[in-house]
């Protein structure tokens, strides 16, 4: 689009018209501007902007498109990959970076957990859009998140109207929509939207190992009210199992957080491809915004005590806290920079009792794992006491920080997850991350959005009337461990061989013998496997990223020069 000195691309999901793109572009004068265009476009997508000497390149809130930038003989240049700009520049590992990772697994908040792998290539911040000027680059923040002030009710109301739009601008006129439905709130919400206007699409989902996991009841209801759908449900004998083919490379951008299914997310794109499947939706991203964080408790005592009191006596009830620690985090008034300081000195503190909930500016400790070196710890702890030193919350409740923290971290892998399908044919759409609908949730109050009485009570009052009130009513969570225990049974072998020889351990970073004793230790719950899957991330990565040629043909290309 250009009007005037004004150039504009929007590239990605955007279900808006080339008149609206058109009179957005009218109103803009200067980079800044472009704020207010990229404000009042829906959908998931990266923005460019070129204003006289500057492009301004851009993606979404969530880190689920993202912008990443270097130089190049000088010239500062971009691109949605940063495998890409490694591979033009010649990049190597940042081993500092990787060390990281592999200390502190999969929870690393950001900004650590935006650091890119790749030497010499940075990550814009998802708040933030990238100025490229003759100068130079330089990262400039335009969005932060609404203040949490509306009530359920109309907060629901502005959630639905989002949801809708997002989910009717990806119909497929010529069939080939298909969606998950698990059974669970989340992936029902959208094949039920997308029945609206795609009644025969198709619905798939992954049947249960576990025998206590209520899922299919709930799925076999659903499907009922959608008479015209197909509905595709694999069984588990079908199925890759957890952990097949362990030294699979996900993709060369960054370690994948969750190599456990990485056999299954393939398997699956392919299936739904040979059924017909263009577009799928899948329901990433809405634990992340509607399921329960602790952390808004903490503002909560101040300004409504009671209500807090409350809260923490039905949480109490429900997941069994400790009360001392519980109230001791609770009168703590620390910042940030206290809690990166405080995971750097804690980091080889044995863990905190399970029964204490984070109320800090972190989803849950960092501690370092028996088999990470010496080296690896001390490269982590410097990196953590070097956030502090630039530490900012990403909203003033504690709880709407926690949020945010939660989406930065998975939004990126869940993008990798789009690139696996995308490679079968078939596009992956992930409503719960658009900008807007991301908005919608984050505006309302959180003592509304969390509460220990009922399951994601936001989604649920938003979908009244849209699907079956025994979805939203649904009080359970299906338990998938029993598939991680079988898997890691049958594929501990191989398991054990892809660490055999390993890459992580030749660079200094993890201790053969304390990973294999850490394998061969049998397991109280799944917690170690967790541990072992964010760990065969960064190894089946740092293999690939060690090759003479790491990167193979690259996916996608430089957004913007200048």
């Amino acid at each position: 689009m250009a009007t005037g000195p004004v150039r504009l691309v929007v590239i990605g999901f955007c279900p808006v018209t080339t008149g609206r793109l058109e009179e957005l572009c009218r109103r803009v004068r200067t980079v800044a501007e472009v704020d207010a265009v990229a404000k009042a476009l829906p959908g998931s997508f990266h923005l460019v902007a070129a204003v006289g000497a500057t492009t301004r390149v851009q993606g979404g809130v969530t880190g689920l498109r993202q912008v990443f930038h270097t130089r190049l003989g000088g010239v500062p240049i971009a691109a949605d990959r940063a495998d890409v700009l490694a591979a033009m520049t010649g990049a190597g590992i940042d081993a500092d970076t990787l060390a990281v990772r592999v200390v502190c697994g999969g929870m690393l908040p950001p900004p650590l957990a935006d650091r890119s792998v790749w030497a010499g290539v940075a990550t814009v911040a998802h708040d933030h859009s990238l100025w490229l000027e003759p100068g130079g680059a330089r990262e400039v923040r335009w969005w932060r998140p609404p203040a949490p002030e509306l009530g359920l009710e109309e907060g629901a109301s502005a959630l639905r109207g989002a949801l809708i739009t997002a989910v009717d601008g990806r119909r497929r006129a010529g069939g080939g929509l298909s969606a998950d439905l698990s059974g669970g709130m989340d992936s029902t919400t959208l094949s039920f939207l997308a029945a609206r206007h795609t009644p025969t699409l198709l619905t798939f989902r992954w049947a249960e190992a576990e025998a206590g996991n209520d899922d299919a009841r709930f799925a076999e209801q659903a499907a009922r009210s959608l008479p015209e759908a197909r509905h595709l449900v694999v069984g588990q004998r079908d199925l890759p199992s957890i952990f097949t083919d362990p030294g699979a490379l996900a993709d060369t951008e960054r370690p994948y957080l969750y190599p456990r299914t990485l056999a299954r997310v393939r398997y699956t794109a392919r299936l739904l491809a040979e059924r017909g499947s263009r577009s799928h939706l899948a329901g990433h991203g809405a634990d992340e915004l509607f399921g329960p964080v602790p952390g808004y408790l903490h503002r909560l005592a101040r300004r409504r005590p009671l209500t807090a009191l409350r809260h923490l006596r039905g949480h109490r009830a429900l997941s069994r806290w400790s009360l001392a620690p519980t109230l001791a985090q609770l009168v703590r008034t620390d910042g940030p920079a206290q809690w990166w300081l405080t995971q750097a000195e804690q980091l080889t503190s044995p863990a905190p009792p399970r029964r204490v909930p984070s109320l800090g500016w972190g989803l849950t400790p960092l501690r370092a794992p028996v088999w990470a070196t010496a080296d690896a710890v001390d490269a982590a702890r410097r990196a953590l006491r070097e956030a502090a030193e630039h530490a900012a919350p990403f909203a003033e409740d504690r709880g709407q920080h926690q949020y945010l923290t939660a989406l930065r971290i998975t939004a990126p892998a869940y993008r990798q997850v789009s690139w696996l399908f995308g490679a079968a044919g078939v596009e992956l759409h992930q409503p719960y991350l658009d900008d807007r609908v991301v908005e919608a949730a984050l505006a309302v109050r959180l003592h509304e959005r969390v509460t220990p009485w009922r399951y994601k009570p936001l989604l649920a009052a938003s979908m009244r009337g849209l699907v079956p009130d025994v979805v939203l009513g649904r009080i359970t969570k299906g338990d998938f461990s029993a598939d991680v225990r079988a898997g890691r049974r049958r594929n501990l072998s191989a398991l054990l061989e892809v660490f055999s020889d390993s890459a992580l351990a030749d660079m200094g970073l993890v201790s053969p013998g304390a990973l294999r004793d850490y394998l061969l230790t049998p397991h109280a719950d799944i917690s170690r496997d967790i541990a072992t899957e964010k760990l065969l991330g960064c190894e089946t990565w740092a293999r690939a990223a060690r090759q003479p040629q790491p990167l193979g043909k690259p996916h996608g290309k430089p957004l913007g020069k200048r």
